[in-house]
């Protein structure tokens, strides 16, 4: 399955941006779906996952309570809708599929999008 990722861009420390993952080549339905993000320096670290239909989620510590992650299957897309953004959310923010069930790391993924840059200005 290829994956593209959009959305990213500048904003402000609270402010919100909505991530897009648009998934094309197999059935995206049978995938489950997660997002990274790797800031500078750091290791790539977990955000959030959905399971192939959408009724599971499953958070970073990080981000629960500000990021909420869906699926349109009809579209072949996955989001990331991000609110009250700090600038520790700073970051490349890559999508990524999944034959598991809600996989949590990353060597559980087969497919990886190409990543969009998140920067979170104080």
């Amino acid at each position: 399955v290829q994956l593209q990722a959009f959305g990213g861009g500048l904003v402000q420390a609270g402010g919100s941006l909505r991530l897009s993952c648009a998934a094309s080549g197999r059935t995206f339905s049978n995938y489950a779906m997660g997002w990274f993000r790797q800031a500078p320096g750091k290791e790539r670290e977990f955000v959030a996952v959905i399971s192939w239909g959408g009724s599971i989620q499953d958070y970073a510590d990080s981000v629960k309570g500000r990021f909420t992650i869906s699926r349109d299957n009809a579209k072949n897309t996955v989001y990331l809708q991000m609110s009250s953004l700090k600038p520790e959310d700073t970051a490349v923010y890559y999508c990524a599929a999944s034959r598991g069930a809600v996989p949590v790391r990353a060597y559980e993924y087969g497919y990886w999008g190409q990543g969009t840059l998140v920067t979170v200005s104080s």
